[in-house]
């Protein structure tokens, strides 16, 4: 095969691979997986520069397949910057193989500051900016507030949370934004993504002057 063909189907192969994983795992938990497939190189993109340029620090919540934490690392964050989180220890199992840089966790997004606490380089429990892969339209509200209080908890004053959606508008309802302080904008919409997809930035509310 032409080296030019070969690496065409290589990563081809690949991506299908990656596609199968993550469908399998939709269909053992589909409320707790966004999208039958992974996102897209697009919407990665997308969440990647909705990042402050100069960021440094960097948590990646649910990263499934790794398809948004290929574009974090191409477009933003530096590896051994970056502290990858998912719950599912087969997808971390292989998140571990795809970025050995990078910090790869198993573990609940809830416990967030401990786990940072407890690996080198986030040992002080502070991040710059929290980027999120994680379906909060299908989560109990309850369980996406404590997601968020312990994101924010990691996050200076002017931190930020990078969240994307499927659905018409922000997936954090207002009443919980007034309640946990934060004031939410979209910053990008990605047509060419399955479905297509929003992305929200969360920020603290501005103190009144």
């Amino acid at each position: 095969m032409h080296s030019s063909q070969e690496s065409s189907f290589n990563r081809w192969r690949s991506g299908a691979s990656r596609n199968w994983v993550f469908f399998r795992q939709w269909l053992r938990a589909p409320l707790t997986t966004a999208s039958v497939v992974p996102s897209s190189p697009r919407l990665g993109r997308a969440m990647a520069m909705a990042l402050p340029a100069d960021v440094g620090r960097v948590v990646e919540l649910g990263a499934g397949t790794g398809a948004i934490t290929r574009e974090l690392l191409r477009y933003r964050v530096r590896p051994e910057q970056l502290f990858v989180l998912e719950l599912n220890e087969e997808l971390h199992d292989d998140l571990t193989q795809a970025f050995p840089l990078s910090t790869v966790v198993c573990g609940d997004a809830r416990q967030l500051p401990q786990l940072l606490a407890a690996h080198a380089g986030f040992r002080d429990g502070s991040v710059d900016a929290v980027v999120s892969s994680l379906g909060f339209l299908s989560m109990p509200p309850r369980l996406v507030e404590e997601i968020l209080e312990a994101s924010f908890a990691c996050l200076p004053e002017q931190g930020v949370l990078i969240q994307f959606t499927y659905g018409p508008k922000c997936p954090v309802p207002a009443p919980m934004l007034r309640r946990l302080g934060l004031i939410a904008r979209r910053v990008d919409f990605t047509l060419m993504n399955l479905p297509p997809a929003s992305v929200y930035e969360l920020r603290r509310r501005p103190a009144a002057s």
